[in-house]
């Protein structure tokens, strides 16, 4: 994919070299990218004379070309309509293209061409126009790029792409700003932005930690243990709603987190050896210094069980710095820090499942055991709707906490066997559903007859239920719902720790060993291992980066926040601990990405000089 894709805004503004409709200081500008080969700017032509209608001078409209790639005719179209002495021939041209027939033909070149008073041979026999036509195509296809034009036609209202729908109500609503859409917008920048779920994430602790410590603490903190649940006659099930949090809501968290893994495993970044290994051991270098750190300074004694939490990394936080940092981190070892990070997780959990469950019961946990042999057949018989693998989550989330095991760990189970799809035919699909639409747009002036069928809507379902994988439908709606509001809801019920003397008092050797753990033992760690992995040849380091773009990267895998806090929630029973621990986290996360954005702030310039090596020597790494 180009880089110019990932744009959402428009690369060059409106000005004299455009085919403006409408007043120059209308408050609505309407640019389209479009071509005179495409069906479907064909049909968004009359939606977008139904706006003009509707908003008259407050709107002003502009085309850009953007002919089909690879269509002859197509551009043929688009360098003869720059043929036009003026405004009122071009846009007379344009109309005739855009609607004399169904589809573009060489007749319909030939009768604007005639209208434009060019000679008809000569338009048709050679696209050699004049070269300030092919100049002009040229700009706005540049233009189409830059500003992440993938398909025409492509709206884009006062500067920043439409992704709507083309009706013209949908049209007037984006183009008027209602409130709902107004707020979708906004919604859909801040997601977009690379740091957005860290920020929130920081909002949110910010947030736990002013009101732990204002004189709405004592209420904030009763909130969170009051009691729900259910009862059913003498019986029942109920949590507190801080336990609701973290077995219920961080369930989700787990799944996505489970997807997230399944797919760097079998199409991301550690879908090969040679792609995996330098990450892969890291990441277990990264979890074991830290653990061993905290061991040898709490050897024995009632903390000791808490060497888990300076394995973890929140993901969030560290892809959020380096989002901030932009071009000064390199590409690559954005991709090492990620997936570093997500073997990262499988350890945490695997530690949590085998060293933080209490009070096993294995008849629950027999129970949980069918219930992932009966995921386990739906998956193989590709039983490919979300619905009954909710329902068995459900029960295996039951089971598993019943069973003493954490009931997150439902969540890992779960993904697992979310069934994945092979790639969708969609040359196929596409014609489908264009057949689908025009034969019921023939229906559209019946009497006593409103819509498609429904007969036509569920065939529509269908082809977009199999354009994408359950599991990467589930991966995309319940990500976002992790890291924008389960994230943001834990750190409110967790987070929150009084600052005062007397949490630190007698916990100065529980706080030092998790912040060595974090701040020394995780950029150690995963240094060492990786050094170890790509000296014996186990492992490849790439010559994007350096070695010490490579221990800056371990500085910020010390920013454990979430995991850390999990794990500590489940280390320490005793609240003066915890809220110790707490500090302790937060104090390391912070010295982390500060050591983090220190080392990764000046990009070396020469990877390969920076490690020593002449170009040969990097080639062969």
């Amino acid at each position: 994919m180009e880089q110019s894709n990932l744009s959402s805004r428009l690369d060059r503004q409106v000005g004299a070299q455009d085919h403006v409709l409408g007043p120059a200081g209308a408050p609505i500008t309407l640019v389209e990218y479009g071509s005179y080969a495409c069906p479907y700017c064909r049909a968004a032509n009359e939606r977008i004379s139904q706006v003009r209608d509707e908003l008259g001078d407050r709107l002003r409209y502009v085309f850009r070309h953007r002919p089909v790639r690879g269509n002859d005719l197509a551009r043929r179209a688009a360098e003869l309509v720059e043929h036009a002495p003026d405004a009122e021939k071009f846009w007379d041209a344009h109309v005739k293209l855009m609607s004399r027939s169904e589809t573009l033909t060489e007749d319909d070149l030939k009768a604007v061409a005639s209208d434009l008073g060019i000679d008809v041979p000569y338009a048709t026999a050679s696209p050699d126009f004049e070269q300030h036509a092919k100049e002009r195509v040229d700009a706005d296809e540049l233009s189409a790029n830059a500003s992440g034009v993938m398909i025409t036609p492509t709206f884009f209202i006062n500067g920043r792409r439409y992704d709507g729908a083309w009706d013209e109500s949908s049209f007037s609503d984006a183009m008027l700003g209602t409130l709902g859409h107004r707020f979708r917008t906004a919604a859909l920048d801040f997601a977009s932005w690379g740091p957005s779920a860290g920020l929130l994430l920081l909002a949110a602790t910010i947030a736990a930690i002013a009101i732990t410590n204002s004189a709405w603490g004592p209420g904030f903190e009763a909130f969170w243990e009051q009691p729900f649940g259910f009862a059913v006659g003498a019986g029942g099930f109920q949590m507190s709603l801080r336990h609701w949090v973290n077995d219920g809501l961080l369930t989700v968290f787990f799944l996505v987190v489970g997807l997230e893994i399944k797919r760097e495993f079998t199409v991301g970044h550690l879908a090969s050896r040679r792609s995996a290994a330098l990450p892969i051991a890291a990441a277990i270098g990264g979890m074991v210094v830290p653990a061993g750190l905290y061991a040898l300074i709490l050897p024995s004694g009632p903390w000791a069980h808490g060497w888990g939490v300076p394995m973890a990394t929140d993901t969030a936080f560290a892809v959020a710095i380096i989002a901030m940092m932009g071009s000064r981190v390199p590409v690559e070892l954005r991709i090492f820090l990620t997936a570093a990070a997500i073997v990262d997780d499988i350890g945490a959990i695997l530690v949590v499942a085998v060293f933080y469950s209490h009070g096993i019961d294995w008849v629950y946990l027999a129970g949980a055991l069918a219930v992932t042999v009966a995921l386990a057949l739906l998956n193989k018989a590709r039983v490919y709707r979300v619905a009954p693998y909710v329902v068995l989550g459900i029960v295996l989330w039951a089971c598993v906490h019943a069973g003493g095991l954490h009931a997150t760990l439902a969540g890992v189970v779960l993904a697992l066997f979310i069934p994945t799809r092979p790639p969708a035919n969609l040359d196929a699909l596409t014609a489908q559903l264009s057949t689908i639409v025009t034969a019921e747009a023939r229906h559209g002036d019946e009497v006593l007859r409103h819509g498609p069928s429904l007969p036509a809507l569920r065939a529509i379902d269908a082809i977009f239920d199999r354009m994408e994988s359950p599991a990467d439908r589930l991966l995309r709606h319940a990500g976002a719902r992790s890291s924008y509001l389960i994230l943001p809801i834990f750190a409110l019920a967790n987070a929150g720790v009084p600052l005062t003397m007397d949490v630190i008092a007698a916990h100065e050797p529980l706080m030092l060993a998790i912040m060595a753990g974090l701040v020394v033992g995780k950029p150690v760690g995963m240094l060492l291992a990786s050094g170890a992995a790509v000296w014996t040849a186990m492992a490849v380091k790439p010559a994007g980066y350096t070695w010490r773009q490579l221990s800056g990267a371990g500085a910020l895998a010390g920013i454990g926040f979430t995991m850390s806090l999990f794990i500590a929630g489940q280390s320490f029973p005793a609240a003066s601990d915890f809220a110790a621990a707490k500090i302790a986290v937060f104090a390391a996360s912070l010295i982390s990405a500060v050591i983090g954005i220190a080392v990764l702030w000046h990009p070396q310039q020469n990877p390969a000089e920076a490690n020593g090596l002449g170009a040969g020597a990097v080639q062969r790494q």
